[in-house]
């Protein structure tokens, strides 16, 4: 019987994973004791395992935990993530890593497998995950990561994350991994697509769809702060209102020109991606008699917004008051009702908790959610595995920060094979 522990538990990514692994290997496998501190992961995970997983291992006392042979931790990423700031160990969240270390000194297991973003990779020029790797190698062990892409092991997202194992018994060959991802077939969108669920009609669609077709828009993402061929815009198909093709030109020309270093310089601020520009600074591009009333429709319809210009404020932006306004883009993408219509002959982007519920799924002529049960199939959670103690919100918050099962489950094996020479800790 091999023992572990579920720490950052979520909804049991880890858990399912390691337990597939054992079941592949015939070996008994049995989870002693989980934690976690979201109270809609908590009701999930209760409602699939039958277990309370409410604990906060910032208080555990180690010498309180039953001995287990293998620890899985998906500790907390925002503190790598591109996403967030990325401060890493100054972020409180980050230091959550040395409770795991401190639980694994106290018990001394078999192994363990540790799971966290693509980022923890080149955070802080690489400094945070050699501090980790340092840890768990002085804490006596064997360790190896490997960053790993779902869509290799068969499932229809792409989803990049880090690996990080350790054991007693010798090297964790995780490079097997990376040598040998080969799915068991391409999968894409379709084939996890549940075809009885209707489209969605909206205010939204209605405008889309009164100025594109179906196949115009998919594949495309919808956000009006980039250009480019794969980019719809609000003002593309009216959102806000009508606007003619001379502000279509100005707003097209805003997009490139305001992401010019030079304007920071004329500001006399640090430089940021997407500066609001001043009446001024337009005219030397878009230099017309009617500059002004073009401007004051965008601004009444919303697409544009008078604002100052933002300074660096220790790890923050904040307006520069001391400066002249300037005109900027509105929206940013999460504001739209869909901003990203998704192809159901490719894979799925990597899905995040932020923007899951904008994701837009073509069918029957038009457009919807994803459903919970398809997004569980992109994670590739079981069949019976639910979610109906939860909103879909919360549901994509949730399946937005976990693990991808079959990936895990190989990861598993491989750890698992690679302990057997290790004493069981029970």
């Amino acid at each position: 019987m091999q023992k572990f522990i579920d720490l950052f538990a979520g909804i049991g990514g880890l858990r399912l994973g390691f337990e597939q692994a054992a079941a592949q290997l015939n070996i008994a496998a049995k989870a002693v004791f989980s934690a976690e501190i979201k109270p809609h992961a908590i009701k999930v995970y209760s409602e699939n395992f039958h277990e309370n997983s409410h604990c906060d291992i910032t208080t555990v006392n180690e010498s309180n935990l039953p001995n287990f042979d293998f620890l899985l931790a998906g500790f907390p990423c925002q503190a790598f993530s591109n996403a967030g700031k990325r401060l890493g160990f100054d972020d409180t969240r980050g230091t959550l890593f040395f409770d795991v270390a401190r639980i694994i000194r106290a018990k001394n297991p078999k192994g363990f497998l540790l799971e966290n973003v693509e980022g923890l990779l080149t955070h802080n020029g690489g400094e945070t995950l050699r501090t980790i790797i340092r840890i768990l190698t002085d804490l006596g062990y064997f360790v190896d990561f490997a960053v790993l892409d779902s869509k290799n092991f068969g499932l229809a997202q792409s989803r990049k994350r880090i690996y990080i194992c350790g054991g007693k018994s010798g090297k964790i060959p995780l490079d097997e991994l990376e040598k040998s991802e080969k799915p068991p077939k391409t999968a894409v969108l379709a084939d996890i697509i549940e075809n009885d669920i209707p489209p969605i009609e909206t205010a939204f669609t209605k405008k889309l769809f009164s100025h594109f077709n179906i196949t115009d828009v998919i594949g495309k993402q919808i956000k009006d702060k980039r250009g480019g061929a794969a980019n719809i815009h609000s003002w593309d198909f009216a959102l806000k209102g009508e606007i003619s093709q001379e502000q279509k030109n100005l707003l097209a020309l805003l997009l490139k020109k305001r992401r010019s270093k030079k304007w920071a310089e004329i500001y006399g601020i640090d430089w940021m991606d997407g500066m609001p520009l001043t009446f001024a600074m337009i005219k030397t591009f878009f230099d017309v008699d009617n500059l002004q009333a073009l401007l004051d429709d965008l601004v009444a319809k919303n697409y544009l917004v008078l604002e100052f210009p933002k300074k660096k404020a220790k790890n923050a932006r904040i307006y520069d008051k001391t400066q002249e306004k300037g005109y900027n883009i509105v929206t940013g993408k999460l504001s739209f009702e869909f901003n990203r219509i998704l192809d159901p002959n490719q894979l799925t982007p990597t899905l995040v908790a932020t923007d899951m519920l904008k994701l837009a799924v073509p069918v029957g002529g038009g457009l919807r959610t994803l459903t919970k049960r398809e997004s569980l199939r992109l994670f590739g959670f079981p069949e019976n595995y639910t979610l109906d103690s939860v909103t879909q919100n919360e549901a994509f918050d949730l399946l937005g920060n976990t693990v991808c099962v079959p990936v895990v489950a190989e990861v598993a094996k491989i750890l698992i094979k690679s302990a057997k020479g290790a004493v069981d800790n029970g």
